[in-house]
This record gives structure tokens, C-alpha cells and sequence, in this order.
């Protein structure tokens, strides 16, 4: 398994999150909403999301590469309303069979992973037809100015080296419809400072091809 080891930002991240959560919980929560079945979550880190996921889930298998992450969202299962199982892996390739889900969940994950084209095809392996990817991330800027600015973090490395692998700039949801998956909805929220490099956030659904 490919070890991800961002040791400082990770205790960071699991301090932060706490803060962050009076603010993003509601999102969390409509992210998550109507959820059935068997779902697997990528990138789970801390656990955060493992509290909003409705009593119609049957289990939750949660992936999350980042050894200090995984130990908080091992705690954060043992306290969760549905059968949570968290697993080391990373988001390419996902450990898990072909069509295994119902659903899948990212949040807060598709920002990090080295190859998202990839990332996003294992979401559409592993989810069955028909089946949703549920997300909650932040995405590039519509604002030219903004998206610029993004770009300079991105690509000199400055925003990625600081905030665990993190890129500002990604175009999520067309990664999602290059994968061949419907965007069922989408809605773009800004969480903490709209000037945050990392805003705004989309909160959605896309639906795998049948």
C-alpha cells in the first residue's frame, strides 16, 4: 500500500477540522442526506463525515491513507451511528471490488490525490451503475482573478508543500463528466474568508452511467 505521511499537517488538520466543523457540519450533512446501502468514503481523515451519515446506510468502509488521520477515524467509528469500517488506501487504485457500492463519498479529498482523471475512474469502477459519488469539495475559481491566483499557489508549490498535497485550482466537476458520470446537482458555497485560495466549495451528486 502507498504510505501517505503528512505527519505535521495531518495533527494540524484533526485541530483545525473541530473549528471548521461549526461551519461545514451543514454541508456535511447535506452531502450525506438519503445515503442507502453500502458506501465507501475515500479519504476519510479524521472522521468527521462519520456522524452525519443517515441510519438508511448499511455500512461505511472508509479509506484513508494518512496512518495519524486513520487512528482518529478508528476512534471517530467506534462512536458512529452506523457500522463504520476504516481501512488504509489511497484513491487510485481504490482497494476495493468492481460495482461494490452503492455510493461513494469525497470530501474534502479530490484537492490532494496525485492523478484526480484516475481517482475519479476507480469512483465509476467501484460504484455501481446507477449508483452516486457524493462530494463536498473545493474547486477552481469562475473568477479569472481568483483562478490565477490559484494557479501561482498550485503550481509553484507554495499552497501544496503547507497544506498536505492540497491544489486550489481543481475543475472537479469536469473531471466527474470526463468520467463519463451525469451531474445530478451541484452548489457552490464558500466556507470561512471568500478570499480563501480555497474556496469556493461545490456540495453535490453525480450519478454513474448505467
Amino acid at each position: 500500500m502507498t504510505e501517505v505521511s503528512h505527519p505535521l499537517f495531518a495533527r494540524f488538520f484533526d485541530r483545525f477540522s473541530q473549528t471548521m466543523e461549526r461551519e461545514a457540519g451543514h454541508y456535511r450533512e447535506e452531502m450525506l442526506a438519503g445515503l442507502t446501502g453500502r458506501v465507501l468514503e475515500v479519504g476519510a481523515g479524521n472522521g468527521l463525515n462519520f456522524g452525519h451519515y443517515p441510519a438508511t446506510v448499511d455500512e461505511v468502509v472508509a479509506l484513508e491513507p494518512e496512518r495519524y488521520l486513520r487512528e482518529r477515524a478508528e476512534a471517530a467509528a467506534r462512536d458512529a451511528a452506523v457500522t463504520v469500517t476504516v481501512r488504509d488506501g489511497v484513491a487510485h487504485p481504490l482497494p476495493v471490488q468492481d460495482d461494490g457500492f452503492d455510493a461513494a463519498v469525497t470530501s474534502l479529498v479530490l484537492c490532494t490525490v496525485p492523478d484526480p482523471a484516475y481517482a475519479v475512474d476507480e469512483l465509476r469502477r467501484v460504484v455501481r451503475p446507477g449508483g452516486e459519488v457524493r462530494f463536498f469539495e473545493h474547486v477552481r475559481s469562475s473568477r479569472p482573478r481568483k483562478a490565477r491566483l490559484q494557479d501561482a499557489l498550485d503550481d509553484t508549490g507554495i499552497w501544496p508543500f503547507f497544506v498536505g498535497g492540497c491544489r486550489t485550482g481543481r475543475d472537479t466537476l469536469g473531471a466527474f463528466e470526463r468520467a463519463g458520470f451525469t451531474i445530478a446537482r451541484a452548489r457552490r458555497v464558500d466556507v470561512g474568508p471568500a478570499a480563501n485560495p480555497a474556496n469556493p466549495h461545490v456540495v453535490g451528486a453525480a450519478v454513474a452511467p448505467a
